[in-house]
């Protein structure tokens, strides 16, 4: 794969890769993925996690190769030996902290891996109790959420309706916080139209990027996670429209359909997506109206 044309902060998929199946990792490269994470803490056994260690130092040492990485949370054993290991490897993009529950587990990892973004993986109740002072702490570069242990932690079921208010909460603090949109969880398993289904409620929630499990759900993850073209038809009509009447706005409701339209265009632009010839939707697809 070649790297994506845009920042991390953009990054749609998310694609965990196991450290101790390093054939993985060219796939993993190869795939659709906007952002490979080569995984040292979930997927991987206690007894090999040095080995996992070693296996990423290897791949990403050169600067040849580039992934994030998924280390260990603050406080358990392996998270200081992570951080010194990977500190000096040219090709870390940034890492995955799990487990965060407070705003020191990103400050004194940031401190052991200067000037590299981290990505907090809030996993835990208590976690989210802490979701606005995490996505405030200065080295925080987006939230995501670790949806299985979550659910692990409450007991909660996977579906969208009991897991509404959490997601709502990631999205909230991110938006409150200047960051870029968070990463949910994975669904995992899926494809076709089930992963479809699961990346759309993650838009819905206003999370803009998603973690995958294995290389075939990225391009659909991607494509849920875009501007879709009834959006760029949409956001193209209400601008030209808008320009014809001389920029004037006629109603409360022009500002943020304007803000809205140029947003859509602007990553329709980022992620290199063209508006389909001759398709047209007149009213704003994700408008909802009451009679």
């Amino acid at each position: 794969m070649t790297q994506p044309s845009f920042g991390p902060e953009y990054a749609r998929s998310w694609l965990l890769v196991n450290a101790t199946h390093t054939q993985r990792f060219r796939i993993a490269e190869k795939s659709q993925a906007d952002a490979i994470v080569i995984d040292i803490e979930d997927s991987v056994a206690p007894t090999r996690k040095a080995e996992a260690r070693e296996n990423t130092v290897e791949w990403l040492a050169s600067g040849e190769h580039h992934a994030w990485v998924r280390i260990n949370g603050f406080g358990t054993e392996n998270w200081e030996r992570d951080c010194r290991t990977l500190a000096e490897c040219k090709g870390l993009d940034g890492v995955i902290l799990a487990m965060v529950e407070s705003p020191e587990h990103v400050i004194r990892t940031a401190e052991l891996l200067p000037q590299r973004k981290i990505v907090a993986l809030v996993e835990t109740a208590r976690g989210v109790q802490s979701l606005g002072a995490i996505a405030e702490a200065r080295p925080t570069f987006r939230l995501g959420f670790g949806l299985g242990d979550f659910r692990r932690d409450t007991g909660f079921d996977d579906s969208p309706l009991t897991l509404a208010y959490t997601r709502s909460q990631f999205t909230i603090a991110a938006r409150g916080a200047g960051l870029p949109g968070p990463i949910d969880g994975p669904a995992v398993g899926a494809l076709g139209v089930a992963l479809a289904e699961a990346a759309g409620v993650t838009a819905q929630f206003g999370m803009t990027g998603k973690i995958c499990l294995n290389p075939e759900q990225a391009p659909i993850v991607n494509e849920i996670l875009s501007p879709s073209q009834a959006d760029i038809s949409w956001a193209n009509s209400f601008l030209e429209q808008l320009d014809e009447r001389g920029g004037e706005i006629q109603d409360g409701s022009d500002l943020p359909r304007m803000a809205r339209a140029r947003k859509i265009l602007n990553l329709a632009s980022i992620y290199g997506i063209e508006a389909a010839e001759g398709y047209t939707v007149w009213n704003d697809p994700t408008e909802v109206h009451h009679s």
